[in-house]
């Protein structure tokens, strides 16, 4: 039991790359107070991003809302029946976490897989230490 959040914040897209998916966009953003960048493939026949707008990011150790593990369930059984942390945002997606390198001075680099849309993270060490896991859950809302 616990809190299911690794990581929560707000980010500002910058940058939105269309031209090499039909469906997928690359997007690029920072941190409102600019000590973390991310770089994000995203499905956009699910959620449509434009530059300039706020996303709030969270991710997640489960889906519960008590923060109970769901070891005994496949990710696709997460929810039925309950109430989950998906129930409040917009898109949600689970992936493995399979790399970390080491950045600059106080920063690391987290990369994510959902699926083969990736996520880049780059930030303090601090604050993306607690990311060092396997499996994740990846939830967005504007």
């Amino acid at each position: 039991m616990g809190d299911a959040s690794l990581y929560n914040d707000t980010f500002t897209i910058t940058d939105v790359n269309s031209e090499k998916y039909e469906r997928v966009s690359r997007l690029k953003g920072n941190t409102e107070n600019g000590d973390t960048e991310f770089t994000l493939d995203i499905n956009t026949d699910l959620y449509e991003c434009a530059v300039g707008e706020h996303i709030q990011v969270l991710i997640a150790s489960t889906l519960s809302l008590d923060g109970s593990k769901d070891d005994n369930k496949g990710w696709r059984d997460v929810g039925r029946g309950e109430q989950t942390l998906a129930d409040d945002w917009d898109y949600v997606c689970h992936g493995k976490i399979y790399r970390f390198e080491e950045g600059d001075d106080e920063n690391i680099k987290v990369f994510v897989s959902f699926g083969g849309l990736l996520l880049y993270l780059q930030g303090p060490y601090r604050k993306l230490t607690p990311l060092r896991i396997d499996y994740v859950y990846l939830l967005i809302r504007k």
